[in-house]
């Protein structure tokens, strides 16, 4: 299961928002440094309203969501790349996830101590990305050292490396995140193997106050803050900014559904920031969700962006996919609209696909297999 991990500097609530994200309290949230040492670790279903409509259609007996795992890594300081504070654990864990939800304070409260002494959300992500980036320089001009020594023995598979190595340095010493640099499909194979920090896909977590959380959300850009951290995740990588409140947040985990939909309704709020933000991370680890349907369970499977059927049908059972013959595909739009897997045949909507078939995200399929004995 891939790993998003929750980062940040101390005190701007990144572990209020791991425990209203897992609905959970696992992890401590104090209002003091490095209240969190060990990282937590929760599994977090992804919100999904197609599987209830689904179900209905069907009279499935039960829904089964798709999953990603959340952890919850303690607090960054400046110079973490050197040592500092909770530094080696805390890049160390972070190398072991898959995509960064990094959470920026935008809110002001004098009874919460922020680390530097004043709110500024812009300079907390340039510390952070700063650090991401010296520890790997240092990576890089270790495996680089190491690497030369080979590459003069005449081993290529190191010449490649080391040649690599020598176009990404520069990159990182302009203070620019590997992940702003372009690489072929060969430098990639090469470059995974680097578990580059800053070459790991961000989304930024804007904590709001939870008065604010209604203009926010209706209007990020009328939020200054938030705005600034906008225009930042833009401009330096093309990354998405999601409005929260971690406290609001963490008091919606403790209410039945219907509760929190009408506590959001009274604060003017039209969705949970948590939900969009499951969703934003979801997509950005490059997953999509495919649907099946029945009346035993209507369930989401979860497969990567360009997979195809056999690839797909595989995530059920392995003889899916060793014995696929077919998928019958309906776009979950098409179905909902159509009002049945029927109605949509005779429209023209349900399709017979083969192996070379890209499933998209909203497919609702049923697959044809064949294993032979």
């Amino acid at each position: 299961m891939l790993k998003a991990g929750i980062v940040g500097l101390p005190n701007v609530g990144k572990s209020t928002l791991f425990n209203a994200v897992t609905r959970t309290r696992k992890a401590e949230a104090a209002n003091y440094p490095f209240c969190t040492i060990d990282p937590n670790v929760g599994i977090v279903t992804v919100p999904d309203p197609r599987l209830d409509v689904l179900a209905r259609l069907s009279g499935s007996q039960k829904t089964v969501p798709t999953a990603i795992e959340f952890v919850d890594i303690a607090g960054l300081v400046k110079g973490a790349s050197e040592g500092a504070g909770l530094g080696n654990q805390f890049l160390a864990n972070i190398r072991e996830t898959d995509a960064i939800v990094q959470v920026v304070r935008c809110f002001e409260n004098d009874d919460i101590i922020h680390e530097l002494g004043r709110v500024d959300p812009v300079r907390d992500i340039e510390i952070i990305n700063s650090e991401l980036i010296l520890a790997d320089i240092a990576s890089l001009e270790k495996r680089r050292a190491s690497r030369e020594k080979k590459a003069k023995g005449g081993d290529k598979e190191s010449a490649k490396e080391v040649e690599l190595i020598s176009r990404i340095l520069p990159h990182l010493d302009q203070g620019k995140p590997a992940i702003t640099l372009e690489f072929s499909d060969e430098d990639m194979a090469l470059v995974r193997d680097f578990f580059l920090l800053s070459n790991k896909r961000t989304i930024y977590a804007c904590n709001v106050a939870e008065n604010e959380i209604a203009a926010a959300t209706a209007d990020p850009d009328s939020h200054p803050l938030v705005a600034a951290v906008r225009r930042f995740a833009a401009e330096h990588s093309g990354s998405e900014a999601v409005v929260i409140s971690a406290r609001i947040e963490e008091e919606l985990g403790e209410l039945p559904p219907e509760e929190a939909a009408e506590f959001l309704k009274d604060m003017g709020v039209g969705d949970s920031g948590v939900s969009a933000l499951i969703r934003a991370v979801y997509h950005l680890l490059g997953l999509r969700t495919y649907l099946t349907t029945g009346v035993q369970e209507t369930r989401a499977w979860t497969i990567r962006d360009g997979d195809k059927a056999p690839a797909a049908a595989g995530v059920i059972h392995t003889d899916f996919e060793r014995g696929f013959i077919a998928a019958e595909v309906v776009h979950y739009d098409d179905l909902t609209t159509l009002g049945s897997k029927q109605a949509a045949k005779e429209a023209g909507k349900l399709r017979i696909e083969g192996k070379e078939y890209v499933v998209r995200d909203g497919d609702v399929i049923e697959f044809r297999f064949n294993v032979s004995k």
